[in-house]
């Protein structure tokens, strides 16, 4: 038979997947290096925007005004002797300015000796007035300085305007970018390490986390955000360990609470089994294990209805409900149980009724559990209270349903938890007579998912008091509006 070829099947709950293979360029270091960088060319970048038109103007105003004394100078040796007499002084000057590239032009009579001056120049040079500012000469930008002599003459300097300092900032301009690149690179390599070392430690924290040491905390330094992340994590590694401590401790009041009705269940079955028990006492223990197994089922519901309590597919049936008759209905019920065992039961209630919108199942259920918890805790003779009344004037504000005891109560640090799941059971296991520790938790999430609120507090007979508030019919609301 031919060999058949190997599959590689994926391994199922092999822990969590590895974290992604890091590549520089998308690393905390790269990025800030990237943006020091980025920042110190942006820097020289607008500083030299800013610094070579100052730098510019600066300098053409310095060749005007060393112009202007020049031309000051050729028109004083000119005006010694007539321009048609220029004598050897003269020339040599004119020739000492050509050589400094400065185009000496002479007017005479208003004509220039040679083309190149714009008319406006000369026609006003020869009115007698003097020329100071940038004219085109020659068809080039250049700084001219012109100065009238007597009898329509004059002279008048040329100097081209230099692109020299332009030339020279913009040349310069690569020593102080690449002392920015330098300078961007090492301040972020500095900062992507003073911030990249407090988010590994909280990263490593994290990871003790998910592997389960919860004693695991991140040291608080500055900056405030590395601060508020560090408190973040310490918090939920403090919540963590909180929240697993109650988890263990609800297991293991709630295996001891299913640990003792099928213990009692086991130990009459055995009895019933071995024969030990005659024929008279079968019907005794077939109550019993009867009780214990009723016992034994509300305490799975309870577990089953809190697990599907945040569930979108929790069944829910809301509609307008009278408290008025859900008291009454109640009371029929349970004053005779609080009766068997000496305890008064009262109902306070209004004469007309106590209108509210919610689910009449799931409220029965949740003043059932109050009363069994109540029952549970008051001694004989302590009264048993229902209460209900409107939670405004308006009939479509809503109503208030309230279950108190005389019993022994709870202390404000009591109310505090009161509706966490078991933290009362191991409060006061051995102490008082106490539930499954699953009751008060499971009717303050029932209220919340009927729309409404319940709290404790303490009650006027000097016990317990809690009081759940329910929404108004919208309808009602609808009409009144």
């Amino acid at each position: 038979m031919p060999e058949q070829p190997t599959v590689a099947l994926p391994v199922i709950g092999s822990g969590p997947p590895a974290p992604p293979r890091r590549r520089f360029a998308h690393t905390l270091t790269a990025r800030a290096v990237l943006v020091t960088c980025a920042v110190a060319l942006v820097s020289v970048l607008v500083t030299a925007l800013v610094a070579v038109p100052l730098a510019v103007r600066g300098a053409e105003r310095r060749d005007q005004e060393a112009l202007a004394a020049q031309a000051r100078l050729a028109a004083d040796v000119l005006r010694v002797r007539a321009v048609r007499q220029r004598d050897n002084a003269g020339d040599r000057l004119i020739r000492q300015l050509r050589q400094q590239q400065i185009q000496v032009y002479l007017i005479r009579a208003g004509q220039a000796d040679h083309a190149g001056l714009p008319p406006q120049v000369v026609k006003r040079v020869a009115a007698g007035r003097d020329v100071s500012g940038r004219r085109l000469v020659g068809g080039e930008r250049a700084l001219v300085e012109g100065r009238a002599l007597p009898g329509g003459d004059g002279v008048v300097l040329a100097r081209p305007t230099r692109n020299g300092p332009w030339r020279q900032v913009l040349l310069s301009l690569w020593l102080p970018m690449l002392a920015g690149l330098a300078a961007g690179v090492a301040a972020g390599l500095l900062l992507a390490r003073r911030l990249a070392r407090p988010i590994r430690s909280a990263a490593t924290a994290a990871a003790r986390l998910r592997a389960g040491d919860r004693a695991v905390r991140v040291p608080v330094e500055p900056p405030d955000e590395v601060a508020d992340l560090a408190y973040a994590l310490n918090g939920l590694a403090a919540a963590l360990a909180t929240s697993e401590g109650r988890q263990r401790e609800f297991l293991l009041s709630v295996s001891h609470e299913l640990r003792t009705p099928l213990t009692a269940i086991r130990g009459y079955a055995e009895a019933l089994a071995d024969g030990v028990i005659d024929a008279d006492g079968v019907p005794a223990t077939g109550r019993t294990v009867l009780a214990e197994a009723e016992h034994l089922d509300r305490l799975v519901s309870d577990l089953l209805a809190l697990a599907r309590l945040e569930a979108a597919d929790f069944p829910l049936e809301p509609g307008p409900v009278d408290l008025t008759r859900l008291a009454a209905d109640a009371a029929r019920t349970w004053s005779d149980r609080c009766a068997a065992v000496g305890v008064p039961f009262r109902v306070e209630a209004p004469d007309g009724p106590v209108p509210a919108y919610t689910d009449p199942g799931r409220i029965r259920q949740v003043v059932d559990g109050l009363l069994e918890n109540a029952l549970r805790v008051v001694p004989p003779g302590a009264p048993v209270v229902l209460a209900v009344r409107p939670a405004g004037a308006d009939p479509a504000a809503g109503g208030l349903v309230e279950v108190r005891d005389g019993g022994p109560g709870f202390t404000d640090d009591d109310l505090a938890v009161a509706f966490e799941r078991g933290a009362l059971h191991q409060r006061y296991r051995g102490v008082r007579k106490v539930g499954s520790g699953l009751g008060l938790a499971l009717a303050a999430g029932l209220v919340r998912r009927l729309g409404g609120d319940i709290t404790a507090g303490h009650a006027p007979e000097g016990g317990a008091a809690f009081t759940v508030r329910l929404p108004g019919d919208p309808y009602l609301t609808r009409t009144s509006a």
